[in-house]
């Protein structure tokens, strides 16, 4: 199968398929009984009560009762995508692994994003870490990558994930709050056990609020192995990085769409899909020696650690693209299984205790959920690779196999199947050499909790530590217990004595003393500032009403279709404007059914009664102000800049020349709108550009 007969087959294109194959089909029971009614139950008499044997109405309502399954413990908010994967050159250098071989195939996957702490009726936009797990359906199995958008863990070994969970779920006295980690019981946690700081750390980032799935990084957290044909190994870690760059949301902006549209990320990937904005996201690795594995002054193994990119550089070597979206949402989101023990030949594991507990757990929670040990045969979990093995029976078992030998060795069926052999491509683990006495401890090169912490903080920019300090006194200002706020600070000041004393100053604690850190490195990396900046599939609201300059409107509208840049006509009400030459455009949105949190920029047309009627609406004021307030770019043109004069935005030189574009801290005006050239090439820099944060105020902020 190749690219362009994968982007055919669009869900569209399968829908009309289905609909013209199955125009004639009639209702039937789940055993094939056609019916003719399903509106009414079997009755004595029209008033009379309805009778036992109306085996249809306890079919469907007994298949209606049973319809919900057990959510997730964690990871229970979860959106699927379906795409492909290709890798750019052949690894048999580094791994045997078949689908990192050849450039020309094309490896089918299926993504599902989530967030971690909330239940499925959470909201997207919470401050939580998201689920990044990739299902490659490969020609030697399936092979599962499960990751997440921030590359550390919490904890360095598993046995500790269900307190981190209790914690951070809400408090069992009262379930409260839904989706959240601004409460006693997590930060108790947190004080507790110091190895969480380099993760919190990175919970207060931006990090924690990405703008869209589209828009964030993936890692595999754990430390796993590439083996090549030779045996020989190496220790790698994974990284998806996505082409439109990593971006996030503000906080405000994220708690006010956790209320106006609590399905944010859902919608914007699905948009996204279906207008052909295939989200796309680059693999890299990092690969270490096997002799380097204890010269790097941290760990390897340790989860709470990364590798910096700049002393060990993420090699790129394959590109997924997610195409299609789900056909329904249960049978492929709800019940797709993952597990990182689903390895192919060339992919193995590594000792990091937090990686050895998730082989188990993975696959035990799903035994629960999936009502058995037969969820490899529901259709999303499928492998495209032929199965023959001894399994049998067990709850909702799908094959039937045939014959009376179901056990190895045998002789009636010639002791089939049997184990393939290395040179067959079988599976064969690493023959990683260990030895010591059993024990209940850990190593000491996993005691340092802080430095990479402070290696976080340090890579900031000066608005993303704005942001950090901000987090932490929203979160810890929460708590009720003071003593728990106190040991916060006094446990950040060993990332940050400036860092510490910020978090103090908003939540009523004592400001600490110099703190044991002095950490100075950086990696810029780390940095959301240092990513790709592009306008290409970005949200535009266009403000206009009854009397838009339409010869403007259509040159800004125009340019933003041929940028790639999507956008919506937004005005007072649903239905249709018109311009002044009597030219009519369909309203997309109207104030009442959306809002400034829902796009990425906002254009104010021109025309002197549109001006003047945006002017005077409350609600088309407040939705400029609030894109100003989140640091969005906003334009204007001819008499649009007017409307300018009726915000709260500061700063901005209102009169300007006839001639050129002005821009100030991401507003971008002209005049002129005989030529928009220059204009529509500065506000698409500046849409590009995702916020312009020298808007906020930085008076107690710390520079980079």
């Amino acid at each position: 199968m190749d690219e362009q007969t994968i982007n055919q087959n669009s869900k569209s294109d399968r829908l009309c398929k289905f609909i013209t194959e199955n125009q004639d089909e009639k209702l039937t029971t789940d055993l094939g009984v056609k019916l003719t009614n399903t509106d009414d139950s079997l009755k004595a008499g029209e008033r009379g009560p309805t009778l036992l044997e109306d085996f249809h109405f306890r079919e469907k309502l007994t298949h209606f009762d049973h319809e919900r399954i057990p959510e997730r413990v964690v990871h229970a908010r979860g959106f699927g995508v379906h795409g492909f994967f290709q890798v750019y050159e052949c690894m048999k250098e580094y791994t045997k692994a078949k689908f990192l071989q050849v450039p020309s195939a094309i490896t089918p996957v299926f993504v599902r994003f989530s967030t971690v702490v909330g239940s499925r009726g959470s909201a997207d936009t919470v401050r939580d870490i998201r689920g990044f797990a990739t299902k490659f359906y490969t020609e030697d199995g399936n092979y599962d990558l499960v990751g997440n958008n921030i590359p550390v863990f919490f904890i360095q070994d598993a046995i500790k994930f269900p307190d981190l969970v209790h914690a951070i779920k809400p408090e069992p006295d009262r379930e409260v709050p839904q989706a959240s980690s601004a409460h006693d019981t997590f930060w108790d946690f947190v004080v507790n056990t110091p190895e969480t700081a380099h993760t919190v750390m990175w919970l207060m980032s931006d990090r924690a609020i990405p703008r869209s799935f589209r828009m964030m990084e993936g890692f595999g957290v754990n430390t796993f192995r590439f083996v090549n044909e030779q045996g020989v190994s190496r220790f790698v870690k994974f990284h998806w990085k996505p082409l439109l760059g990593v971006h996030s949301l503000v906080w405000d902006e994220a708690q006010k769409l956790a209320g106006k549209n609590p399905d944010f990320h859902r919608r914007d990937i699905w948009e996204a899909i279906n207008n052909g904005e295939y989200p796309q996201y680059e693999l890299g690795i990092q690969m270490i020696e096997e002799k380097d594995e204890f010269n790097l002054g941290f760990d390897i193994l340790d989860p709470t650690k990364i590798w910096p990119e700049e002393v060990i550089p993420v090699k790129i070597i394959g590109k997924m693209t997610l195409n299609r979206n789900v056909d329904n949402f249960f049978s492929e989101t709800e019940q797709v299984a993952f597990c990182p023990a689903n390895l192919v030949p060339g992919i193995d594991l590594s000792s990091d205790s937090l990686l050895q507990g998730r082989l188990f757990s993975y696959l035990d929670t799903q035994l629960t959920r999936l009502g058995g040990p037969n969820f490899h045969e529901i259709p999303i979990n499928r492998p495209v690779a032929p199965v023959h093995n001894n399994q049998r029976d067990g709850f909702h078992r799908m094959s039937i196999n045939p014959g009376k030998v179901s056990y190895f060795p045998n002789s009636l069926a010639g002791s089939c199947p049997m184990p393939a052999s290395v040179e067959e491509n079988g599976y064969e683990h690493y023959a990683e050499k260990v030895n010591g006495e059993k024990t209940r401890s850990r190593s000491d090169s996993f005691r340092d909790h802080f430095s990479q912490a402070a290696l976080f903080w340090n890579s900031m920019s000066s608005a993303e530590k704005k942001h950090i300090v901000d987090a932490f006194r929203f979160e810890v200002g929460s708590v009720t217990d003071k003593q728990i706020r106190q040991r916060v600070v006094d446990m950040f000041n060993n990332v940050d004595n400036t860092l510490a004393q910020q978090i103090a100053a908003g939540i009523g604690a004592e400001s600490p003393p110099a703190g044991a850190s002095g950490n100075t490195a950086r990696s810029p990396a780390l940095s959301q500032e240092n990513t790709i900046k592009t306008a290409e599939s970005r949200k535009i609201a266009i403000l206009a009403e009854n009397g838009f300059n339409h010869a403007e409107l259509t040159k800004i509208m125009d340019f933003l279709k041929g940028a790639k840049v999507c956008f919506e006509i937004v005005s007072k009400d649903l239905g249709t404007i018109r311009s002044t030459d009597n030219k009519e455009l369909t309203v997309g949105k109207s104030y009442l059914t959306t809002a400034s949190v829902n796009y990425d920029a906002v254009y104010i047309a021109g025309g002197k009664d549109c001006a003047g009627a945006i002017a005077g609406q409350g609600d088309a004021i407040h939705f400029i102000n609030e894109a100003y307030k989140h640091a969005k770019p906003i334009g204007a043109a001819g008499e649009g800049i007017d409307v300018l004069a009726s915000t709260q935005i500061k700063g901005i030189s209102i009169v300007m020349s006839d001639l050129g574009a002005a821009s100030d801290a991401g507003v971008v005006m002209t005049r002129n709108t005989a030529d928009l050239t220059e204009f529509c090439n500065e506000f698409l820099g500046a849409v590009s550009q995702h916020r312009h944060w020298q808007r906020e105020n930085y008076k107690d902020s710390i520079p980079a």
